[in-house]
């Protein structure tokens, strides 16, 4: 759901297919296709509008880029490596590893390095529009008077994407995708639980990193925050904030059994922002009654009266002064709304009133509720009964960073906690899902915490007939250089990582998942 200009981003077959495949309809069978003959093709009903060789450029090995467009403007890519392709595919959803759109989408991700680093082909879409605004994924003016756009975002352009991808492989390496998992964030990771739950026979794993699943609930309940942030002593300086988180993490910080300016074991963590509220005169010291009104919302759940529409509390983390969090996603500055803000600012006027005059903050939600439970029928991706998904054998692995700002991580965990129960028990659950808990992490990546893990191979030994993934390994790299600054277990839920009192601080052994 993160757009890139605001948050600050840490972005970063098996033989040659040169040769030239047959044009002739009457051939017996396709065995492989260059990557230029793919030009004026049209697959599987989608026409290739470019395809060309990508040289190999740092880590990140050659590949045939095939553009093409499914009716009436579906747009996606696929990226095929020339050599060492291993047979399977990946969709790279929105903000995958390494990609770039989310929220409304509107543009396409870039490659997922990681994928093709590990021979995987991998296919990325616009989601079914193309924006033009200069903050591509939080411009909702496409979807005003059209259907088909709104249709093919909310949850059909997945499923259409990949059931073309599967053949333009097919073609250009001359045998059929032994396996595709699909990995997403925010908007990806809510296309990740829609497919699984709507389109089970897709793909053999999903991997749902922060999934705005309850795309609806966000929306809405942004409306919330926004309002309290407008109340007259509503707004907070850079100096509240640091009061604020600073005080969360004195009082927390040291309970995973170091003080680092991360809390780990967040579930301990009891902090009431009363504790603040001014005594005296108003100063960056302490809140106003409007103020902690305001945390107060941020530390409560929402809904919708009349409808299922919901979303759960935020944590208080003691990041809330991080540049990943408050700042751009609740806060806004500099004459900028913040995130939050310029979401529900597009939900109210495109998706629910649509009308471009509506003032977001005066719009009545609980006087159109119809508006919203449409959108919801549309764009939610709720249902925890994967009753399809696992019948098929798909697995599915959550993750979620505990400090993020645009979508709580308690809505993550209520939603993997209605599956267990839907699944009938811990020990059926366990079977197809894994759900890890980042902690430090803002939204998708950023924040404190080490937010780069490869979950695609605990997926693909998982999804392959091998161990379930358990503790994994998560790294925060330098952003000038990709180094290693620290690592940490990335533990399983419910467990968090807690220092063991001794050893390397910077070192993932040093840590127990407790």
């Amino acid at each position: 759901m993160h757009s890139p200009r605001i948050l600050p981003v840490l972005l970063l077959g098996s033989v040659l297919a040169a040769c030239g495949g047959s044009d002739d309809d009457d051939a017996p069978a396709v065995t492989t296709m260059a990557c230029g003959d793919f030009v004026g093709k049209t697959i599987a009903g989608a026409t290739v509008t470019a395809a060309t060789i990508v040289p190999a450029a740092a880590s990140v090995p050659e590949y045939c880029s095939v553009a093409a467009t499914l009716p009436t403007k579906l747009k996606f890519e696929l990226r095929m490596p020339t050599t060492g392709w291993n047979g399977k595919l990946v969709y790279g959803g929105a903000d995958s590893v390494n990609g770039s759109a989310g929220g409304f989408d509107g543009f396409m991700p870039v490659p997922n390095v990681n994928a093709l680093k590990m021979g995987y082909a991998n296919v990325a879409s616009d989601s079914g529009h193309r924006s033009t605004a200069p903050l591509s994924d939080i411009d909702a003016t496409w979807a005003l008077d059209d259907a088909e756009a709104v249709a093919n975002y909310a949850n059909l352009s997945v499923p259409k994407v990949a059931a073309a991808a599967r053949e333009f492989v097919r073609m250009r390496y001359g045998s059929a995708v032994t396996k595709a998992y699909y990995e997403g964030c925010s908007n990806g990771g809510r296309e990740a639980l829609m497919v699984a739950q709507r389109n089970p026979d897709v793909f053999d794993g999903v991997i749902a990193r922060a999934p705005a699943y309850n795309l609806t609930g966000l929306l809405t309940s942004f409306q919330r925050g926004a309002q309290a942030l407008a109340a007259p002593g509503g707004m907070f300086t850079a100096g509240k904030v640091a009061t604020l988180a600073g005080a969360v993490r004195t009082a927390c910080d040291a309970l995973d059994g170091r003080a680092d300016g991360v809390v780990g074991n967040l579930t301990a963590c009891s902090f009431d922002p009363a504790a603040l509220r001014c005594t005296g005169a108003d100063s960056d010291a302490c809140l106003t009654d409007a103020q902690v009104a305001v945390v107060h919302s941020w530390t409560s759940d929402f809904s919708l009266a009349g409808t299922s529409i919901a979303a759960k509390r935020y944590p208080l983390t003691g990041n809330e002064d991080d540049p990943a969090t408050w700042g751009p996603w609740f806060l806004g500055g500099g004459g900028i709304p913040s995130a939050q803000y310029l979401f529900m600012d597009g939900g109210v006027k495109y998706f629910f009133a649509k009308d471009p005059a509506q003032d977001p903050l005066t719009y009545d939600l609980s006087a159109n509720v119809g508006a919203a439970a449409a959108f919801a029928a549309l764009a939610d991706a709720n249902d925890a009964l994967l009753t399809g998904f696992k019948a098929r054998g798909g697995k599915l692995i959550l993750w979620h960073g505990t400090t993020d700002p645009a979508i709580s991580v308690n809505g993550t965990t209520d939603y993997y906690n209605r599956v267990v129960t839907a699944a009938g028990g811990q020990a059926a659950a366990d079977g197809f899902v894994r759900y890890y808990k980042a902690p430090g992490v803002a939204h998708c990546l950023a924040g404190p915490g080490a937010d780069t893990a490869d979950l695609l191979s605990a997926l693909d030994t998982w999804a392959g007939g091998g161990a379930a993934p358990a503790t994994l390994t998560a790294l925060k790299l330098d952003p000038t250089n990709g180094t290693t600054l620290f690592s940490r277990p990335l533990c399983v839920h419910p467990k968090y990582p807690r220092y063991n009192g001794r050893g390397d601080v910077n070192a993932a052994a040093s840590y127990t998942c407790t």
